[in-house]
């Protein structure tokens, strides 16, 4: 059983705070290395806030999820006229990126989450493995957790294979006041995650708390996910390029999308989707967006450093699992520790059983990526559509 030693997590997002906290709480002395100079906010808006995500809240902190997330009772299909054309009961829990920062980070503390701090590299070694800063010394830990994110510096030195793979669409994201709709079309939309399917495309929309992560009735946001495709190559870098002139790679923040795009969002909102869901679209007024990627890796665990969240595997936001499967690997990470007589011994008990998940999950956000964005087979019976880590549901 390992239950001590120093540790590094690389990234103070919410996988590597979800870490940082099982290792903390099993004995281990864990520092976070966060790249940023300033505290994280307003990274990916709304989420779909699974059992594996709100696991550590629930379990070791007693938060009461009604405080931090919002319930939806029902998944809700209208047609290009409004009409509902599909309505059927499965509750979801929905919140925002912000709001469950803000609860990891309040259990963590301050201390020794450390901001300013860009890690370069690691050098592994017998007994220990050597982290390297941009602007900071070297440190020495037995254990370094690399939850660096989708664009991992740390997956790029250990497997350079593993290369991001443009899945042929992007996100186009924002958030609108609840209280700025008319309120027909808000209580239209809080009770449901409501979709809308149509040629090489989809949108849904469903509510999040507000901006301070309050849950109350006219102060939470509606949140808006629109997958549109773009060719790669000019068309998906001209969408990225900022109001500055700035190329981005994975993602446009908001208030840096350009006019001209945020126009023909809005005038395509108008065109194509129903008057509902067009309301919450033209409504934002800085929508951002995420471009889709796939990333497989053949490995996650490397003698005394591994990768989890989405370091290792990238999977489409089409489950819903992004955070729960960075929740999950650190929740697997601590038991393969707890059952190890080493750290290197517990790594391969921990990639064997993440490298599986992985895999199953890339398979199937890739099939329901495929059924909107290209071949147009999306079905709302098809229980594959049902939002889950491990499998539809759960």
């Amino acid at each position: 059983m390992v239950t001590t030693g120093r540790v590094a997590v690389i990234g103070g997002s919410l996988g590597g705070l979800t870490a940082a906290l099982v290792l903390r709480d099993a004995g281990f002395d864990v520092t976070v290395h966060e790249r940023s100079s300033t505290v994280l906010e307003q990274r990916g808006a709304g989420i779909g806030f699974l059992p594996d995500s709100a696991r550590y809240l629930v379990e070791r902190a007693d938060v009461d999820l009604d405080t931090i997330s919002i319930s939806t009772e029902r998944i809700r299909y209208l047609a290009r006229d409004g009409t509902v054309t599909h309505d059927i009961a499965q509750p979801y829990r929905f919140s925002s990126w912000n709001t469950i920062y803000r609860a990891l980070r309040a259990c963590y503390g301050h201390d020794r989450y450390l901001l300013g701090r860009e890690a370069t590299g690691q050098t592994p070694a017998d007994d220990h493995v050597v982290v390297h800063f941009a602007e900071h010394a070297p440190e020495r830990v037995d254990l370094l957790v690399c939850a660096d994110g989708i664009g991992s510096g740390f997956r790029s030195q250990l497997i350079p294979e593993a290369t991001r793979e443009y899945a042929g669409y992007v996100a186009w994201r924002g958030m609108v006041p609840e209280a700025q709709l008319e309120p027909a079309d808000a209580a239209a939309l809080v009770d449901a995650i409501t979709y809308h399917v149509f040629a090489n495309s989809h949108i849904l929309v469903y509510p999040i708390p507000g901006l301070d992560g309050s849950v109350e009735p006219g102060r939470r946001l509606i949140n808006y996910v629109w997958y549109r495709n773009y060719l790669a190559g000019d068309d998906l870098g001209d969408v990225l390029t900022d109001v500055f002139g700035k190329r981005h790679e994975l993602s446009l923040p908001p208030a840096t999308a350009r006019a001209d795009h945020i126009a023909e969002v809005r005038a395509t909102a108008r065109a194509r989707l129903p008057r509902l869901l067009a309301a919450v679209v033209t409504g934002v007024e800085q929508p951002f967006l995420q471009v889709i990627y796939d990333v497989a890796v053949p490995r996650m665990a490397f003698d005394r450093t591994c990768l989890i969240g989405d370091a290792a595997w990238v999977v489409r936001p089409h489950a819903a699992a992004g955070t729960a499967k960075a929740a999950a690997d650190a929740w697997a990470l601590v038991d393969a520790l707890a059952q190890s007589s080493s750290v290197p011994e517990a790594l391969v008990t921990f990639e064997c059983e993440q490298m599986e998940l992985g895999r199953q999950l890339l398979a199937r956000t890739r099939r329901v990526g495929s059924h909107s964005q290209v071949t147009g087979t999306w079905d709302p019976r098809d229980p594959e559509l049902i939002f889950g880590l491990r499998e539809p549901g759960r």
